[in-house]
């Protein structure tokens, strides 16, 4: 699905870096490959990763939309449980200004690199 609006989600995840602590916490972001879910190998953690999983213009009658909405899966990786939840926070106070968080997934470990996930779902509105 072609995201019109990701130059405004990525200019505001780097609004991450520029918040007190934000860049510690998250200091990289990694666009996901769409069909892998994975980073470029060698990322320091903690990272982020995030991709499209649907959308919809905002329709009226009487004009052409003026507004797309956009729902984000973002998923935060770290090396510990604290860490991940804390970059995770760091990311919803940064974009709960511009977006509604939909779904909190929860935490989780990846078996082979034990790395810990923490994972929510955001929709976002971006004008045209």
């Amino acid at each position: 699905m072609l995201c019109w609006g990701h130059a405004d989600v990525r200019a505001d995840f780097r609004r991450v870096r520029r918040r007190p602590g934000g860049y510690g916490l998250a200091g990289r972001f990694a666009r996901a490959h769409l069909s892998l879910w994975r980073s470029p190998e060698g990322v320091a953690k903690p990272y982020v990763v995030w991709q499209t999983i649907g959308g919809n213009p905002e329709n009226y009658l009487a004009q052409r939309p003026d507004i797309d909405g956009f729902s984000l899966q973002i998923d935060v990786y770290g090396v510990s449980v604290t860490q991940t939840r804390d970059t995770a926070k760091a990311i919803r106070n940064a974009i709960e200004l511009k977006a509604n968080i939909v779904r909190w997934g929860g935490d989780s470990r990846d078996p082979v690199t034990k790395s810990y996930r923490y994972s929510f779902d955001v929709d976002w509105l971006v004008p045209r």
